[in-house]
């Protein structure tokens, strides 16, 4: 495998009433996890890009690690050093934020 970890971020947006991850700062949660993981300096192979809708609008934004397939939902720019740090570094879920 290439990547030891892949990240993706909902970045959709649909039509109103749904609360939509797009508009949620999808885009500005892609950019603030590249940015944190390369100031964290780990070599670690690890892919973050934005997706399409993860099916979880009312929980949004939301986000997907794999492989463990660790869905987190209502995730704050002042969740990235958190998540970064234990999940994507330590291997450890961020239990308060987790989808289950």
């Amino acid at each position: 495998m290439y990547y030891e970890k892949h990240v993706f971020i909902c970045t959709n947006d649909k039509p109103a009433p749904k609360k939509c991850c797009g508009s949620e700062h999808g885009m500005a949660l892609v950019e603030a996890f590249k940015a944190k993981w390369a100031e964290s300096g780990n070599d670690q192979k690890i892919r973050i890009q934005k997706s399409g809708c993860l099916d979880f609008c009312g929980k949004g934004p939301s986000m997907v690690v794999y492989p463990e397939g660790v869905f987190y939902g209502n995730v704050q720019l002042e969740d990235v050093a958190e998540i970064t740090e234990k999940h994507l570094i330590g291997n450890e879920i961020v239990s308060r934020l987790e989808i289950g």
